[in-house]
């Protein structure tokens, strides 16, 4: 087990309530983007914690400023959501962006694609989803995933160079029994094929081919897998909950951040009867490849430990690769609550990481905004015009649906900042 836990006290959560209308927020212009407020994200005081880490060499992060909603739900269908958690965005010609993200929704089909337009013109977004094949990828098609089975629907999309105008997506694939982390590649950055999808890279504990006892979790003790003919058995190194990221390294080699699930007695104070998996705890875990198709050395890496409060899990792991280390954005999921924050955490190697504020970093909008209840990082901040920008999914909803600030929605949001370090962050070592 990897959890410890202490009393602690918790932290309260201001009740949502259902059927209230979502008010305007504020949107982008170009006049708004440019004037926009340079407030703290801890509310424009001084930041708490710089005077209790004057003594630690962990660098200390920057103060971001919330620029506001960039893309809302009314430009997608009623009923489908719009996200781009674990997802990059890329900078194109003349100020314009392209963010890759995930449709999702009671009325729509999963899937995956981009949105291309400009920060301070909202009406110049334009989308473009993927289309999907079993057979090869359509030649003709702005973006097309092909050898993926019928009937399975891809999400949480992660895009990764892989050098000489080669591109591979990674991205959960959801279909009759199926829930698994599939890989596919392409040579022009339109038409991908997925590698294998019998072999995936990772398999979620519901997949047909994970036999329950390998997940060493109760609650799936008795479940047989029934996988296709020729398909192999999952691995307890394969399986892990969803909300994965994949980075490429320097020398040529992956890493990937990725959510596993460790067992919690009724009786500990971080079990959470109403949670979607109660009697399960999120942590980070990190694996390693040579080709990012088959992973090794999995280890966890963020745990709650004893500074945390009981019901205290981590939900993903976004990183943004620096020379001064590796900058995090750990998805704060306050379990009793149901809400997910933006903690920022630090590490040199990608193994060590460190948690200077355990508190949010970006703060969720007051009741009633869009971004009222849960935070989703993208795959990471991206360096523009002398900016750091980071998109971000809110959602409107606690994680468990149980409440929400009128209809669910999502969108997709921007924070900036000048640097990534604070200045504190000179006295590291």
């Amino acid at each position: 087990m990897f959890f410890i836990s202490l009393p602690s006290p918790l932290a309260g959560e201001g009740p949502g309530v259902r059927g209230q209308t979502v008010p305007n927020n504020q949107r982008l212009s170009r006049r708004t983007f440019a004037k926009a407020s340079a407030a703290a994200a801890f509310g424009g005081a001084t930041l708490p914690h710089l005077a209790a880490a004057r003594e630690s060499s962990t660098p200390l992060p920057s103060v971001w400023q919330k620029q506001g909603l960039v893309i809302g739900p009314e430009l997608m269908p009623e009923g489908v959501w719009l996200q781009n958690f674990t997802s990059p965005a890329i900078p194109l010609e003349d100020d314009r962006w392209r963010l890759w993200c995930s449709r999702s929704g009671k009325k729509s089909p999963k899937n995956v694609g981009f949105v291309e337009g400009m920060v301070d013109d909202p009406v110049s977004w334009q989308f473009t989803w993927a289309e999907l094949t079993a057979s090869d990828p359509i030649r003709d098609a702005p973006l097309s995933i092909g050898n993926l089975p019928a009937g399975w629907q891809p999400i949480q999309v992660v895009r990764v160079p892989l050098g000489e105008g080669r591109e591979r997506l990674y991205f959960w694939a959801h279909g009759p029994g199926v829930v698994r982390y599939l890989a596919a590649d392409s040579e022009d950055g339109r038409r991908f094929r997925v590698v294998d999808p019998l072999r995936p890279c990772l398999y979620h504990p519901a997949d047909h081919a994970v036999n329950g006892p390998v997940t060493r979790l109760k609650r799936f003790a008795r479940r047989q897998a029934m996988p296709e003919p020729g398909e192999p058995l999952a691995e307890f190194e394969q399986i892990c909950n969803d909300a994965t990221n994949v980075y490429r390294l320097p020398d040529g080699t992956f890493e990937m951040y990725t959510v596993s699930l460790v067992e919690v007695p009724k009786e500990s104070p971080a079990y959470i009867a109403y949670d979607n998996i109660a009697g399960c705890q999120r942590v980070i875990h990190r694996l390693t490849s040579d080709d990012g198709l088959r992973w090794t050395d999995r280890r966890p890496v963020i745990v709650p430990d004893k500074l945390d409060p009981d019901d205290q899990q981590f939900y993903y792991l976004s990183v943004t690769h620096t020379p001064e280390g590796r900058f995090g954005l750990l998805g704060h999921y306050r379990c009793a609550a149901q809400t997910i924050d933006l903690e920022y955490c630090y590490s040199a190697d990608g193994l060590k990481w460190e948690r200077p504020l355990r508190k949010p970093l970006i703060e969720r909008g007051a009741a009633p905004s869009l971004d009222g209840y849960l935070l989703h990082a993208p795959h990471e901040a991206v360096r523009r015009a002398g900016k750091w920008h980071l998109f971000y999914t809110g959602n409107n909803f606690k994680h468990n649906h149980s409440e929400s600030y009128g209809p669910e929605q999502r969108g997709i949001f921007l924070a900036t900042t000048d640097e990534l370090w604070s200045p504190a962050a000179t006295n590291r070592s």
